[in-house]
């Protein structure tokens, strides 16, 4: 545990004196979520979801988004820079072990998506007059797993890229369909029944969905929490044994 908290500090510090991922990951999501509440119509009941407004839809939706950018957008990038620059291979000679950086750059991730998420959750509330979490350990019981998928997903996309282009490349052809799922275009209530399906067996879309629920003061759903954790398994396992260090 030791050797863990210094290298997540470690990492922690190396991360903020990367600008530009800095901004991408921990401060494009809040202000994305202030472009949209600023649009009237985001702000207008709808019929079609039970009176709910748009930019009540979308706060779930952006924490997941911020969730996204880190584990795809930004892990694979680090890892990748690491490997290119021969940070690892200096690594490979000291005592730390793969599921030590690996989990050292997975706590780093899941405190950081954390703040980001509180960040969203303030200016929701604040800004926009959208309602806290109803069910505060139902949101948590959301986000942890749906968090955790997120980044043994990246994990993994960094554990077999090789450059920091095929790391970015790799890791966008995997956000893009997944933050579509999500409902950032078109939220999940909007989506024909065939693509609904499919988001539920996604982990942006099923913890999109877990998020929701909590909001309204409901405990996730069975199935979703399932296919979160399933993903969580399903890629941390491969990232782990897959790793390379050059």
């Amino acid at each position: 545990m030791s050797a863990l908290s210094r290298l997540t500090a470690t990492e922690t510090r190396l991360f903020f004196r990367e600008p530009v991922l800095v901004f991408f990951t921990l401060a494009f999501p809040p202000l994305l979520l202030v472009v949209f509440g600023s649009i009237p119509a985001m702000r207008e009941p709808s019929d079609d979801a039970a009176g709910l407004r748009a930019i009540d839809l979308y706060v779930p939706i952006t924490v997941a988004l911020g969730l996204a950018m880190f584990a795809l957008n930004c892990l694979p990038l680090l890892f990748a820079t690491y490997r290119e620059k021969g940070v690892l291979r200096r690594m490979r000679t000291t005592p730390v072990e793969p599921r030590v950086l690996l989990g050292a750059q997975l706590l780093m991730a899941l405190v950081l998506s954390a703040a980001t998420a509180l960040v969203v959750l303030a200016i929701g509330r604040l800004a926009f007059d959208v309602g806290l979490p109803r069910h505060l350990p139902a949101y948590l019981l959301g986000y942890l797993p749906t968090a955790l998928a997120m980044f043994t997903v990246g994990l993994l996309v960094a554990s077999l890229a090789s450059t920091g282009k095929s790391a970015g490349a790799i890791g966008t052809l995997v956000f893009f369909p997944l933050v579509f799922f999500a409902g950032l275009w078109l939220p999940r209530d909007s989506m024909p029944d065939v693509l609904r399906v499919i988001s539920d067996f996604t982990p942006l879309g099923a913890g999109v969905q877990s998020l929701q629920d909590a909001t309204a003061g409901h405990w996730p759903q069975p199935l979703h929490l399932a296919v979160v954790v399933g993903w969580a398994v399903l890629a941390g396992i491969p990232a782990a044994r897959y790793f390379r260090w050059e």
